[in-house]
Order: structure tokens, then sequence, then C-alpha cells
């Protein structure tokens, strides 16, 4: 039986980071939708859900075949670079060095590059494909290390959900949701997990087990506020 305190980040760094991905592939099958209709968007839509089926059948299996200390090793790298790498642009951001992600810009943006089916659902099948294929790799990354692909996977399937439901429901590009919160919260949580895994891939053992996530979280988050405190004043006096 799965510790809870184990499946608990799990399940929240899935959900949190594909959510950033879903939000973003929604968005541009909602612009794909309301110009071309909802056949050329669903269908895309749908051959992408297909493919990444289709990888995620092929990567499972080759995963049992490696040892667990090199799986937590790659995994651990892997997940600290992608996890810094949101976490960096995320502090940009909040700081104002770096604009702010524009989900109604984004949608207006692939409404005008759209002008037949045929480009209308090719416009749908690779945002699907390409956001999909990074909730797999966040699945992956996030679950396999420690044998925790299903909380993982069922933090990514929560975020599509939640995510359409909420689309749905609007009709609209989902530009109420704060996105840079988001990706800052990701970066906290990958950046974690990524630091906690590579450790363990290298055998070296954390004191306090799983318990030491919520540290080394609270050390990254601690870190990037601290950065965004320094860096806004001096945007705001470049700024003036």
């Amino acid at each position: 039986m799965l510790d809870l305190a184990t499946a608990a980040p799990a399940v929240s760094a899935a959900f949190v980071a594909s959510t950033v991905e879903v939000v973003e592939a929604f968005t541009i099958v909602l612009a794909v939708a309301s110009l071309r209709g909802w056949r050329p968007a669903l269908g895309g839509a749908g051959a992408a859900l297909g493919v990444l089926a289709i990888v995620v059948v092929a990567l499972g299996p080759l995963l049992s075949l490696v040892p667990l200390h090199a799986l937590q090793l790659a995994i651990g790298i892997l997940l600290l670079l992608f996890g810094l790498g949101w976490l960096r642009k995320a502090v940009l951001r909040a700081s104002g060095l770096m604009a702010l992600h524009d989900e109604d810009a984004i949608y207006e943006r692939e409404r005008s590059k759209i002008a037949a089916d045929g480009v209308a659902a090719l416009a749908s099948f690779k945002a699907v494909l390409l956001e999909g294929l990074e909730v797999v790799f966040i699945v992956l990354a996030v679950g396999a290390g420690r044998g925790l692909m299903i909380p993982a996977s069922i933090g990514a399937l929560a975020a599509f959900v939640v995510v359409m439901a909420a689309g749905l429901l609007i009709h609209k590009p989902l530009a109420r949701v704060p996105e840079n919160t988001l990706k800052f919260a990701v970066g906290v949580m990958l950046s974690a997990f990524g630091v906690f895994w590579t450790s363990e891939g290298l055998g070296a053992p954390w004191p306090g087990g799983d318990l030491a996530l919520f540290a080394l979280a609270g050390a990254f988050l601690v870190v990037a506020l601290t950065l965004v405190a320094i860096l806004r004043p001096r945007v705001a006096e470049a700024a003036s």
C-alpha cells in the first residue's frame, strides 16, 4: 500500500504541472473549434491522444528494464533541470523582467493562422501532442523513480478533467487561470523532487525519508520568493 505522505506530493506535482500544459493545449483547440468547428478540432486532438497512448504503452515496459538507482538518477537530473527552468521563468515574470503568459493572445494568434480544415486539424493535433508529451514526461518523471506511476497518473488525469470541465463551462480561453503562480508552484515541486531523487540515485538517503521533500520544496520556495523580492524593486526603479 502506498504511503499517503509519499503519494500526495506526487499527485500534487503531476496535477499542477499537467494543468499548465492542458490549459495551453485547450486554448489552441478552442481557437480551432471557434473558427473551423469542433470536427477538425476534436479530430486533431483525438489523433494526438492516440499517438500519446502508443508512447506511454511503449515506454512503460522499458522502464522496468532500467536499474532503480540509474532510473532515479536520470529522472532526478532531468526533473531538476525541468523544474529550475520553470522556476526561473516564473521568477522573471513575477519580478517584471519577463512578460506574463497571455492565453487570450495565444487564442487570437492561433485563430489568425487557421484558414482551412486541414490546417485546423493539424494545429489541434500539434498542440495536444506537444503539450501531451510534456504531461507524459511529467508523469514518468514524478512517478517512475519510486513506483508512484499511479498517483502521478491520477494527478495528470485530474488536471485534464478539471481544465476540460472549466473550459467547456466558460467556453473561452482560461485566461483567468494564474498560470505564472502555477508555474511557480510546479518549479518548486519539480526542483524538490529532482534534488531528492538525484540524491537517492547516488545512494545518499535523506534524513526523515520522504518528508525531506517538504523541506526541499520550502527551501526552493524561500529562495525563489527572495529573488522576486530583490528583483522587483530594481525592475520598477529601472522602468520609472
